[in-house]
């Protein structure tokens, strides 16, 4: 089925605002609370042999979705529809962030951003070439990982020391055993198979505590997705981004040493809990040089992350300066040393 959110004053389409977090009526200015908003909502049934066509009850044109849309606009009448099938049962998000930044405010934020980049060409900086801009919910898992770390290990501690005429240097030898602990709270991973993951990683972080109960009026007047991969399918992918943390606290677990040498590293990571989010992103076309780059913004905080042209000169000037500070440093230090240059 295809819900809609009609104003109860006027019966015109209602859309989620960020700056209130209200659901707004564009036509008559009333605003509703989401949290209090009765779920009066006007249904069109399909038929479950064609999930992927229906019907918008506004105008009458037909909607063609993919089979992984959640929420979207139609194409002729511009009402904002959420398929209500797609966001139940187990389809169903546990929490959602809304968005917080509006478009306008996205499109201003993406530009000043643009004029930051010390080595994108100068026509991408100013060129207001923005081809499209795209508000979207990804669909995310969060993890609660435990992981119980044993660790041993053959440690040194070195000492030296004057005796006579000799310099004497004294090791000491230990056997270190780590039995840890660890708990990881809200480890995200994105669960669509359209999105590029190191795009979607390096948006990272959200403010899990904006978390709010998932509720279908969060998503009117945005693009939405269910997942493509299970929490299941996704837990070896979170397993490798906390890896890192995991050597990092082993390590700082042995300062102190001068040498370590690891005998046995057992690391056994379990999900303790799993719950499916949606995260707010506007997405990003940006024309230049006739080819197109796409970019992402947290919805949430506007960080903006993506791989933008990058000017050979702007490289050359910029790695010619790194050389010539290298090599007036050197010269100084060999100035102060009494050295000279051929």
């Amino acid at each position: 089925m295809i819900l809609y959110y009609k104003c109860p004053s006027c019966g015109s389409d209602m859309t989620f605002d960020p700056k209130s977090g209200e659901l707004i009526c564009d036509s008559c200015g009333r605003i509703e609370n989401i949290e209090s908003y009765p779920e009066e909502l006007k249904q069109a049934e399909f038929s479950p042999e064609e999930t992927k066509e229906y019907q918008c009850e506004n105008c009458g044109a037909v909607l063609i979705t993919t089979a992984d849309t959640v929420a979207t606009h139609c194409s002729f009448c511009g009402a904002g529809v959420v398929i209500g099938d797609r966001v139940s049962g187990h389809l169903a998000p546990k929490r959602v962030i809304p968005f917080t930044i509006t478009k306008e405010e996205a499109i201003q934020a993406f530009k000043k951003w643009c004029r930051k980049g010390l080595l994108t060409p100068k026509g991408f900086m100013t060129a207001d070439r923005i081809q499209s801009i795209t508000g979207m919910y990804i669909p995310f898992w969060l993890f609660d990982l435990n992981s119980k770390v044993q660790v041993s290990a053959i440690c040194t501690r070195e000492s030296t020391y004057e005796e006579g005429d000799y310099i004497c240097t004294e090791t000491e030898f230990y056997e270190a055993f780590r039995d840890i602990n660890l708990n990881y709270v809200k480890i995200p991973a994105d669960a669509s198979e359209k999105m590029d993951d190191e795009l979607m990683d390096r948006l990272e972080p959200f403010s899990y505590d904006q978390l709010k109960e998932f509720k279908t009026p969060y998503l009117v007047g945005y693009l939405a997705e269910k997942y493509n991969y299970t929490d299941e399918e996704l837990l070896p992918r979170v397993k490798g981004k906390i890896n890192e943390y995991i050597e990092a606290y082993i390590s700082s677990t042995f300062r102190g040493y001068h040498s370590v040498d690891y005998r046995q590293k057992q690391i056994e990571t379990n999900n303790v809990k799993s719950f499916y989010v949606l995260l707010p992103v506007w997405m990003v076309n940006y024309d230049y040089n006739n080819k197109v780059y796409t970019f992402a913004m947290n919805g949430e905080t506007g960080k903006v992350v993506g791989f933008p042209p990058l000017s050979k000169g702007k490289m050359a000037a910029w790695f010619g300066g790194i050389a010539a500070g290298t090599l007036l440093a050197f010269k100084c230090v060999a100035l102060l040393m009494g050295g000279g240059f051929l």
